[in-house]
């Protein structure tokens, strides 16, 4: 934290007191010392410079030393420059309101130069601890934002919301959670012909544009794995039918991969079922999901072809009710043997 030499004001009517004053300072070895004849010009003079400390006169025209004093500490950016009050001998019930009006200090006419000394580098000292304080508070508040994102990026919102209460996700299991895998048809062929910065970049863009669009359908993001994207529904939240939040959101997956160049083909596999959830890792957290259903999901991806929606019987029977389709007939699915899959054509209603 740099800190740069202290700026210092000087607020009194009186010419040969500001003269004196600013001439003492300059000898302590305060560079920057700005003067003011009245309330009014030291107001205008904050408005174009930052300062540090106000010493500030009690008695003066137009605005007096009261008046300052109200208006800084009403004033947001203005409340925490030190103030010592200048004062007459006979002004002692004065300071003290002063003081009780958020003033720091005072220091009596004629000007002793040891207690200006003294006074001066204690008002500033507390400044500089201040100062310091909110900068170290304002790391750590972009520390634990930084956290937060960190978070974000690893694990489902809700999760972290959990983890943030409770100080832990709890490991579920949960009987109907509908599962969505996102694949890219060809893409190992692609990464092959293409350099690594190119293909990052672009699997970048496609990754955080299904984000959005999970959001969006209030599913949860849960991990990419390569090139796949893999999403729920009713695994945080619960949802009146996930496998119609599914659809919907895969058609949007495959009409945003025909707008986003390279325009690759994209492929959706979805199930419904039950599943294991929960957190893996001590120094990198993983939220991931276990379980028959996952495997499933996965390997009727493997079936789709680029720019349609493979669904199990279970998941279709869910939506066959308002959704276009047609079977894809028995499918030979690995560990299932052979089972009837269904490609879904989105809602046949908006």
């Amino acid at each position: 934290m740099n800190e740069p030499s202290p700026t210092i004001l000087i607020v009194d009517d009186n010419e040969d007191n500001r003269y004196l004053l600013a001439r003492r300072l300059r000898h302590l070895g305060y560079e920057t010392v700005l003067t003011a004849e009245d309330g009014v010009e030291a107001m205008a003079r904050l408005s174009e410079q930052p300062v540090d400390l106000m010493l500030l006169d009690v008695m003066m025209p137009r605005m007096n030393g009261h008046q300052v004093l109200q208006r800084l500490k009403a004033h947001r950016a203005l409340r925490e420059i030190r103030v010592i009050m200048i004062s007459a001998v006979d002004d002692v019930d004065s300071v003290v309101r002063c003081i009780e009006l958020g003033a720091d200090d005072y220091l009596v006419k004629p000007f002793n130069p040891v207690i200006l000394g003294a006074r001066v580098g204690a008002s500033l000292e507390k400044k500089r601890l201040r100062d310091r304080e909110a900068y170290y508070r304002e790391e750590i508040q972009r520390e634990r934002r930084r956290a937060d994102e960190l978070l974000q990026a690893i694990l489902p919102p809700s999760a972290v919301v959990e983890l943030k209460a409770t100080n832990e996700v709890k490991p579920r299991r949960l009987e109907d959670v509908t599962v969505l895998f996102s694949d890219i048809v060809g893409f190992t062929r692609y990464c092959d012909c293409h350099p690594a910065d190119q293909v990052v970049s672009e699997l970048r863009t496609f990754v955080d544009a299904f984000e959005d669009i999970v959001d969006a359908y209030t599913m949860e993001k849960i991990k990419t794995i390569g090139d796949a994207f893999l999403a729920t529904a009713g695994l945080l939240h619960p949802m009146e039918n996930g496998v119609l939040a599914a659809v919907r959101c895969g058609r949007a997956m495959i009409e945003t991969s025909q707008r986003l160049k390279p325009r690759w083909a994209v492929r959706i596999g979805i199930h419904c079922g039950p599943v294991v959830a929960g957190i893996m890792g001590r120094r990198q957290y993983s939220f991931d999901l276990w379980g028959d259903t996952v495997n499933t999901a996965a390997r009727v991806t493997s079936h789709a072809e680029g720019g349609s929606i493979l669904m199990s019987a279970p998941a279709w029977a869910r939506v066959r009710h308002c959704c276009a389709g047609r079977s894809r007939g028995l499918v030979e699915l690995k560990g299932k043997g052979e089972v009837e899959l269904f490609e879904c054509h989105g809602p046949s209603t908006p």
